[in-house]
């Protein structure tokens, strides 16, 4: 008698994040196997918003709306890049942590990518422009109507670079829980 055996794909659904404070970027892909399928690219506009607190409040329930919507399996999200203007940076920070902190909420694993390592990975140029990140995603998924925003593209690529490094060693910073952010980044606790 002979046994077949049946080798199962093993899906997993990705939600890349482009964090910001005007506009917030965010795709989500499923990856069965080695192909990866569209679920979802959309944009936060936030600049509607005064107050900087209430923005980070509406990073923070959308992010999780769509943690509860899809039920993704990790979360890849883009590094705030150094820059001279020292208060953007810090804005962004804060958006980027709110983010972090609605899929810790979920304990899905987080992995950060610099944004030229999200461009390397998607365009083979870590200095490509948004326009030519945009461009390669439109021909990889076949998307017929891109958004009038770069910023979801860019959470797609961040999706996208995650898959495309995954079981790779990272230069990306991955949490799975508030433990293991707090033990890898003591500098940010104030005592």
């Amino acid at each position: 008698m002979q046994i077949k055996t049946k080798i199962l794909k093993k899906e997993r659904i990705i939600l890349g994040i482009d964090p910001g404070t005007t506009v917030m970027g965010f795709g989500m892909i499923k990856v069965t196997g080695n192909k990866m399928e569209l679920i979802l690219m959309d944009e936060l506009i936030l600049n509607k918003y005064e107050s900087h607190y209430l923005r980070l409040k509406k990073i923070f329930e959308r992010t999780s709306q769509i943690i509860q919507e899809y039920h993704p399996d990790e979360l890849a999200i883009e590094a705030p890049f150094f820059g001279k203007n020292v208060q953007s940076m810090l804005k962004l920070g804060r958006a980027q942590g709110v983010a972090m902190a609605a899929g810790l909420q979920f304990e899905i694993p987080i992995t950060e990518y610099l944004p030229k390592k999200v461009k390397m990975s998607i365009v083979g140029n870590g200095n490509a422009s948004k326009e030519q990140v945009a461009a390669m995603l439109k021909r990889l998924f076949n998307i017929k109507i891109m958004p009038t925003k770069l910023d979801a593209t860019d959470g797609l690529a961040v999706a996208v670079c995650h898959f495309y490094n995954s079981g790779k060693i990272s230069s990306g910073k991955k949490y799975g829980s508030w433990k293991s952010f707090i033990s890898n980044n003591p500098d940010k606790i104030s005592k």
